[in-house]
C-alpha cells in the first residue's frame, strides 16, 4: 500500500494511523517505487489524467468496473458529473464506516463491513459499496462493541473530524447521515476534472 502512495506521489492514508507517524514509507522515500523511480519524467496530458483516475480509485478502494461504473451514474445524474462522481464514492458504506471513526482505513472499514459488524437502519448488511442515503443510520451492535480496532478507530477520529454531513455519537457506536456530501466536504486534492476528460475522450 505504501507503494501505491509513492506511485500517486501523495500520501492517500491507505494505513490509517501508520501514514500520520515516523514509520510512514512515503515520507522516508517520497518518489516512485521500482528501479527508475528517482528519474524526471516529463508526463503528457493522458499520464496526468491517468495519474489523477487512479489516486482517487486508490484512495477509495474500488476496481476500475466499479469506478467506471460509478462515472457513468454521475454523468447521467443532475449537476456537474465530477462532483457526483466523488458524492458516490463519498456514499459508500464502507467510506461512511471510516468517516464516522469506525475504521482506522478504508481497507480496514470494508473488512469489518463484509465480516457483518454493523448495521444499516437495523439491518445487519455485508455490502461494502452500498450507497447510503439521508437518514439512514449505521450502528455498531452491542455484541460487536468489544472489537478493539473499533476503539482504536475512535480514539484517531479527533484529529482526523468527521464531516459535517455526518453526525457520530461514539459512546453509543452510532453515527447518522444528515445530508448529502457536497463537493465542498472533500477536503482530499482532488481534480475531478481530469478523471472526466480522461473518460470523455
Amino acid at each position: 500500500k505504501c507503494r501505491l502512495c509513492r506511485r500517486e506521489g501523495t500520501k492517500l492514508l491507505l494505513k490509517g494511523d501508520r501514514c500520520f507517524t515516523d514509520k510512514c514509507a512515503f515520507d522516508r522515500r517520497p518518489y516512485a517505487p521500482g528501479q527508475h523511480g528517482r528519474a524526471r519524467k516529463k508526463l503528457s496530458d493522458y499520464a496526468v489524467q491517468l495519474r489523477e483516475k487512479q489516486k482517487v480509485r486508490r484512495v477509495y478502494g474500488v476496481l476500475e468496473k466499479q469506478f467506471h461504473g460509478y462515472f457513468v451514474h454521475a454523468d447521467m445524474a443532475k449537476g456537474v458529473t465530477g462532483a457526483n462522481l466523488l458524492a458516490f464514492l463519498e456514499r459508500r458504506l464502507d467510506n461512511v464506516v471510516y468517516r464516522l471513526g469506525f475504521a482506522n482505513s478504508r481497507t480496514q472499514a470494508r473488512q469489518l463491513v463484509r465480516h457483518g459488524v454493523f448495521t444499516l437502519n437495523g439491518h445487519k448488511v455485508t455490502i461494502p459499496s452500498l450507497q447510503v442515503k439521508v437518514g439512514d443510520s449505521v450502528e455498531v451492535p452491542e455484541k460487536s462493541r468489544t472489537i478493539p480496532v473499533l476503539a482504536e478507530a475512535q480514539e484517531a477520529v479527533a484529529r482526523r473530524g468527521c464531516p459535517s454531513w455526518l453526525e457520530v455519537d461514539a459512546p453509543n457506536f452510532k453515527g447518522i447521515v444528515k445530508a448529502l456530501p457536497q463537493r465542498d466536504d472533500i477536503q482530499f486534492p482532488i481534480n475531478e476534472h481530469l478523471i472526466v476528460e480522461l473518460y470523455s475522450k
